[in-house]
C-alpha cells in the first residue's frame, strides 16, 4: 500500500503531546507504531533539497496487522550530497514522568545489512546543520534496536548531551556514502 509522505507539514509533534498529556498514560515508554494515518505525520526528504542527485521513496506497507515504513533508494555523494530520509517533528511538553527523564529510543527494523543512521534535531541547536546522530545497523530480520540518548554524538557543534525536552525532529536517514538503502520500521518508542 504506497502512501505519499511528502506533504509539507510533519506534526507527529501534536499526537506525542496529546498522548503525553493524557489522563490515562501509563509510566510504560511511548510507542508509537506505524499505522494507515502514519503519512500524516512523516516526511521523505533528500539532498535535492540543496542541489544533490540522490533519490528515493518511502512507502507505508502492511505485514499482516503490522503497518511499516520502507525507506528505499539509491544515495550519491555527488554534487555534495548524500542522504535520503523518513523524519517528523517531535515535541515532548514534558520528558519527565514519575521522576525520570526519557533515556533514548527503541526502534523495531529490518533492512538490506546496511548501516543507516538515527537524527534527533533540537531546539538548542547552533545553525539548520547541527544534530544529534547514531547509528544502526538493519538486518534482515525484524530487530527491537535501543538507542540511549547518551550513544547520540552532536554532529557539528559542541558534544553537549542529549536533552528530550530540546528535541523538535527525528529521522531515520541513510547518509554519508554510495549505496542502496532498504530500511523498513515498524515501531519507535522513546523510553524511560
Amino acid at each position: 500500500m504506497p502512501l505519499n509522505f511528502s506533504k509539507l507539514s510533519c506534526f507527529l509533534s501534536l499526537f506525542i503531546m496529546i498522548i503525553f498529556n493524557s489522563k490515562s498514560i501509563a509510566a510504560e515508554d511511548l510507542s508509537f507504531p506505524f499505522n494507515a494515518d502514519s503519512g500524516n505525520y512523516w516526511q521523505y526528504v533528500s539532498d535535492r533539497v540543496m542541489g544533490g542527485v540522490s533519490d528515493g521513496q518511502v512507502t507505508l506497507e502492511q505485514d499482516g496487522e503490522m503497518y511499516y515504513a520502507r525507506l528505499t533508494g539509491n544515495v550519491s555523494t555527488r554534487n555534495n550530497g548524500g542522504f535520503i530520509q523518513l523524519r517528523s517533528g517531535v515535541s515532548f511538553e514534558n520528558s519527565e514522568k514519575d521522576g525520570k527523564n526519557l533515556q533514548g529510543v527503541r526502534l523495531n527494523v529490518r533492512g538490506n545489512g546496511e548501516t543507516y543512521e538515527i537524527h534527533i534535531t533540537t531546539n538548542d541547536r547552533a545553525y539548520r546543520g547541527d544534530y544529534y546522530s547514531a547509528t544502526i545497523k538493519a538486518d534482515s530480520d525484524w530487530t527491537m534496536i535501543d538507542l540511549p540518548f547518551n550513544k547520540f554524538k552532536r554532529k557539528r557543534s559542541n558534544n553537549s548531551k542529549l536533552d528530550a525536552k530540546n528535541i523538535t525532529r527525528f529521522a531515520i536517514v541513510a547518509y554519508g556514502r554510495e549505496y542502496v538503502s532498504d530500511v523498513s520500521v515498524s515501531t519507535i518508542e522513546f523510553y524511560y
